[in-house]
């Protein structure tokens, strides 16, 4: 399988919840959808909205969160596939999300150095 790169720079291809879906294994998504409620308080969080197909696209499943992230919003807007592809790399909206998640960082990081 090809790896698919989220727009922030998360490896959708590695995601528990994409592998799942493209696995139709309802019980791990039903798993992640009671962490969902449990952990992060998405009290009607289920196995149909916990499936996803990756971030890219306008089209396939995605997790509810998807529409209202405000990196993916930004790369759709300036028509990039990752934020590796944007002229305003690395922005502070994304800055911020990176430093939470180093290995996104690295990711980008990688694919711009490839560019």
């Amino acid at each position: 399988m090809d790896k698919i790169v989220a727009t922030c720079g998360l490896v959708c291809t590695d995601c528990e919840v994409y592998i799942a879906t493209q696995a139709n294994d309802h019980q791990a998504l039903e798993r992640m959808a009671e962490r969902a409620r449990e952990e992060f308080g998405v009290p009607d969080a289920s196995a149909e909205s916990a499936m996803c197909d990756g971030c890219l696209g306008e089209g396939g499943r995605k997790i509810g969160y998807c529409f209202e992230c405000e990196i993916r919003a930004c790369a759709v807007e300036h028509g990039v596939v990752n934020c590796a592809h944007c002229a305003d790399y690395a922005c502070g909206r994304l800055e911020g999300f990176l430093s939470q998640a180093p290995d996104a960082r690295t990711v980008l990081e990688e694919i711009r150095q490839s560019l």
